[in-house]
């Protein structure tokens, strides 16, 4: 498909299945390199990573265990400027090295909120997994790293990204057509 229709707005094709799939390898061996011999354990952001997760751990080789928390910040198109936490973290994490595992990172408010509940974890040491980056959007001082793919500011949504709901399943990524 080279166009859907979501709640009556077009979006076009824009990162393909094999795009997407160099992209994670390219994370999954930063972070096999990074962590060789230690054992990590990766906490996905749902809803939207759930794709990316599954597809990375595929390609994780070292020691890990994988959680999840459910964290909320859109409403539409439009991000609401607070994050709202709705399954939270309930494991022992002290002394643990954790890598956030997020679809997109554009405002980086959930990733701010994500660290500030980590850090009253006592972790050993906190980094980030992103399938895609938005740096135009990006104003937080957290560093970004592990990065799958820049894109500009522009909405997305497929594999796993969503518009309210819907789209997720989509296989590669597409953008609003700017009409």
């Amino acid at each position: 498909m080279q166009e859907v229709e979501i709640h009556n707005s077009i979006f076009e094709s824009y990162i393909t299945e094999n795009e997407i799939d160099s992209s994670i390898g390219k994370v999954a061996e930063a972070i096999n390199v990074e962590y060789q011999d230690q054992h990590v354990v990766f906490i996905a952001v749902l809803n939207g990573s759930f794709m990316f997760c599954a597809d990375l751990l595929k390609k994780i080789t070292i020691s890990c265990t994988v959680s999840f928390v459910k964290m909320q910040s859109y409403e539409g198109q439009q991000t609401t400027g607070k994050v709202n936490e709705l399954i939270g973290l309930t494991e022992d994490l002290k002394g643990v090295d954790v890598v956030i595992v997020e679809d997109i990172v554009d405002t980086g408010n959930t990733l701010v909120k994500l660290h500030e509940l980590l850090n009253h974890k006592s972790v050993n040491s906190i980094k980030t997994a992103t399938l895609l980056y938005k740096p135009e959007a990006y104003k937080k001082n957290l560093p970004i790293d592990f990065v799958g793919i820049e894109i500009p500011n522009e909405f997305v949504l497929g594999y796993g990204l969503d518009y309210d709901g819907l789209g997720r399943n989509l296989s590669k990524i597409y953008k609003l057509k700017k009409q």
